[in-house]
């Protein structure tokens, strides 16, 4: 059996933080569908970069996918006003499947109700919203909840989510592949 995860993208998504847990999900041959909540599946991120997503949110459902993984950067703060992202989440959790999120994306997992008596992490501009999030580690591990600081620990969470859905083999192998 092929894994699948979903990264929903929104205009203004940070690139590092999608792209590399994707291109280290994809390493680990699991395959990874971008989805765009746009009108195009051309998907413009925080620095101007244009990724070209596989399918369109609206057209997948949760039931397929595995896991769910969340970039932050400023994409974030719109996606929050769209009940579909915290449906997809939610959708995402009534079936105990991993989320991962990292940077302010996190903030979409308390807004769904989520982090009460979780440990996680996220950027440290979301201290005043998220008061309970550790500072203390770039990836946060709790339960199926797996959470980031942001940009800089993409690496570590990337292969966080390979560990978690691939097995600790599976990640020191790619770990020690890219010289991480």
């Amino acid at each position: 059996m092929i894994l699948q995860v979903l990264v929903p993208l929104a205009h203004g998504f940070e690139e590092i933080e999608a792209t590399c847990p994707i291109d280290l999900l994809r390493r680990a041959e699991v395959e990874v569908v971008t989805a765009s909540s746009e009108e195009d599946l051309t998907v413009i991120g925080r620095s101007g970069i244009p990724v070209r997503a596989d399918r369109f949110l609206a057209d997948l459902s949760a039931e397929k996918f595995e896991m769910l993984v969340l970039p932050g950067g400023p994409a974030v703060f719109e996606m929050r006003k769209k009940p579909v992202f915290i449906e997809l989440i939610k959708s995402f959790d009534s079936q105990d499947k991993p989320i991962g999120a990292i940077c302010a994306a996190p903030v979409l997992l308390h807004d769904a109700g989520l982090l009460e008596n979780t440990s996680f992490t996220a950027h440290s501009t979301m201290v005043d919203e998220l008061e309970m999030m550790r500072d203390d580690q770039a990836v946060v591990i709790d339960g199926r909840f797996i959470t980031s600081r942001g940009a800089g620990t993409a690496v570590e969470f990337g292969l966080a989510l390979v560990n978690y859905l691939c097995g600790e083999v599976k990640a020191s192998q790619i770990r020690k592949s890219i010289h991480a």
